[in-house]
């Protein structure tokens, strides 16, 4: 029997990208929170000011006998721009950039391959944009306020309106 894994990504503002992702058959549970910065404990006011270093992030919970985590890539790389360093929308800074946080060699590998396959789909369509996401050792992984779990949901919002 297979055990859950865990995966998070950072693509902009979480409530989006959480809601996103917790629609996927395969994933059990999704949390929001800050992930790849300096400031111990972080909280929502200081990480948007830029200075902690940490990203929002999602944690995404997942049965890899129904879901593959290529397939969470897949998911990631759609869901957000990876071309615009520290921005997504309206939301600049970065705390808000494009990161993959690995937990294990084989999806640091994964997730290398993978921005390298659709970078070189850029280039073969002439599409001169570089994918900017940071590929990086996953950290740990500070919860964010209740308020922010599944706060679109909460909301009775089905996406972010940019």
């Amino acid at each position: 029997m297979e055990t859950l894994e865990k995966a998070y990504f950072s693509a902009g503002c979480f409530w989006g990208v959480e809601s996103t992702f917790s629609r996927i058959n395969g994933v059990v549970e999704t949390k929001v929170g800050y992930m790849g910065g300096q400031t111990l404990d972080p909280n929502y006011q200081e990480v948007c000011t830029g200075e902690t270093g940490h990203a929002e992030t999602v944690m995404v919970l997942f049965d890899p006998a129904v879901l593959s985590y290529q397939e969470l890539l897949n998911k990631f790389w759609k869901c957000h721009d990876p071309t615009t360093l520290n921005r997504q929308g309206y939301d600049i800074g970065s705390q808000y950039r494009s990161a993959i946080f690995y937990t294990s060699e084989e999806q640091k590998s994964l997730a290398l391959d993978s921005k390298s396959q659709l970078q070189q789909g850029f280039t073969e369509k002439g599409d001169p944009r570089t994918i900017v996401t940071f590929v990086e050792p996953s950290s740990t992984f500070y919860l964010a306020e209740e308020y922010h779990q599944r706060y679109l949901e909460k909301k009775g919002q089905s996406s972010c309106s940019l």
